[in-house]
């Protein structure tokens, strides 16, 4: 049987539109990778700055930064930021201080 190169161009198609993933998915994981990132900071009401990045699945980490105020009674409510790793495949979420990604006021 002869294949066409046509037909073997039609299958590679249809097999990357099948692993794709649907926007549905994409919403349901971004908002696992959300809640996950939130319950494990240590931030009061944590919030999202931005969207998260999504690196390759060779990588298996999505980045969320996360702002919100330290709970700690000392810190009286300062703004602080964090960096939220998401592993893909243990949905595990890591997180660490980041507040020095915010810029600082310089002294005139």
């Amino acid at each position: 049987m002869k294949v066409s190169p046509l037909t073997l161009l039609c299958l590679a198609a249809l097999a990357t539109q099948a692993n794709a993933s649907s926007p549905d998915a994409w919403a349901a994981y971004d908002k696992a990778v959300l809640a996950s990132c939130t319950k494990a900071s240590g931030l009061k009401n944590a919030k999202p700055v931005g969207n998260a990045a999504q690196f390759n699945d060779r990588v298996g980490y999505t980045a969320l930064l996360l702002q919100g105020q330290y709970p700690q009674k000392h810190m009286k409510g300062q703004q602080g930021t964090e960096l939220c790793l998401y592993n893909k495949k243990s949905k595990t979420a890591y997180v660490t201080e980041w507040d020095s990604i915010r810029p600082t006021a310089k002294a005139q």
